[in-house]
């Protein structure tokens, strides 16, 4: 392996037996070769480790971080450690198509006042079947900080960004739970120019055991706080601590299964309609967990004809989906 690869494709795991070998393939099978593969393992307790260490390439670094300290301090530790000036962030549960890099790296060179590049991306279930094909927020510069308050303006799996500039806006903060990496973007802002590309270059998995679950699952106090400290663009300790107890709170297998099938359930119903298989998620999320209002108006929903079901979701959703 170069001792000084062009860039470091950085992957956080956390007890991802059932998905990290087809992720670790998916980027060992990069058209482009000069990267080191930097995994941080964040203290799996199942067999993560066995399953990394069976694969022999060079370019595979790993960092063990003895114990679960969470996703923040898990990227910081591969950021101060990674060789590469170009870090590709990944997850392991994603997969990478074969030019990812490539395409990344490519436009990251020829544009060099530019500090991020994200993508499109298709997402999938948990067993790998397709859900839908997400399309970005914005693509150029100007309409991504534009746009910047109203979402975020990445996929944290599909970024290539420059090291160096991440560094200098701070890192990803350990207090912005759930969503270190939007705080990350804006931040980062006034170190160089965003850019989106106009192509899938990964599979994002939706899988119940992942750390991020549907946002309107979460409350109106975590939404509410989120906004506030996305529009000051800083964080408080004690905004922190409030973060943390409201997901330990809901860290839960029984709000995750919900919140997953649910999630399933919207895009099977408003992205690619296919209403039976919509139907089939809503019901289980109702009988995991039946008290949450917005599934049992999605399932009736789903009975009805995709151009209605469009024009509701407009207006008719966002009423059950703030409560």
């Amino acid at each position: 392996m170069n001792e000084q690869p062009s860039v470091t494709v950085l992957m956080p795991v956390y007890n991802c037996e059932n998905y990290i070998a087809e992720a670790i393939r998916s980027v060992l099978n990069q058209v482009y070769t000069d990267f080191e593969f930097l995994i941080v393992n964040d203290g799996s307790t199942d067999n993560t480790a066995k399953i990394i260490s069976s694969f022999k390439d060079e370019r595979i670094r790993v960092i063990d971080l003895g114990s679960n300290k969470g996703i923040a301090v898990a990227l910081n530790a591969g950021l101060l450690q990674a060789k590469g000036k170009y870090i590709a962030r990944f997850d392991a549960d994603d997969v990478c198509f074969p030019r990812r890099l490539s395409i990344q790296f490519g436009f990251l060179v020829a544009h060099e006042d530019y500090v991020v590049a994200g993508s499109n991306a298709e997402y999938i279930n948990q067993r790998g079947e397709h859900l839908f094909h997400f399309k970005c927020l914005a693509y150029s510069d100007v309409e991504l900080k534009k746009n910047i308050m109203k979402q975020c303006p990445f996929i944290h799996s599909s970024v290539m960004y420059k090291k160096e500039a991440v560094l200098q806006a701070g890192g990803y903060s350990l207090l912005a739970h759930n969503f270190e990496d939007y705080l990350l973007w804006i931040r980062l802002k006034p170190f160089g120019k965003f850019y989106n590309i106009n192509h899938s270059l990964i599979r994002v998995r939706f899988n119940p055991q992942s750390v991020t679950i549907d946002e309107r699952h979460r409350g109106k106090a975590f939404r509410k706080l989120k906004r506030s400290i996305i529009e000051r663009g800083d964080i408080t300790k004690e905004e922190g601590q409030f973060l943390s107890g409201l997901l330990k709170r809901q860290n839960v297998q029984k709000i995750k299964e919900s919140s997953y099938y649910s999630l399933c359930g919207k895009k099977y119903l408003l992205n690619n309609h296919q209403p039976v298989k919509a139907r089939a998620s809503f019901l289980k999320a109702i009988k995991i967990h039946p008290v949450r209002l917005e599934n049992y108006a999605l399932f009736f929903l789903s009975f009805l004809p995709a151009s209605f079901i469009q024009i509701l979701h407009k207006d008719l959703l966002p009423k059950f989906q703030n409560r």
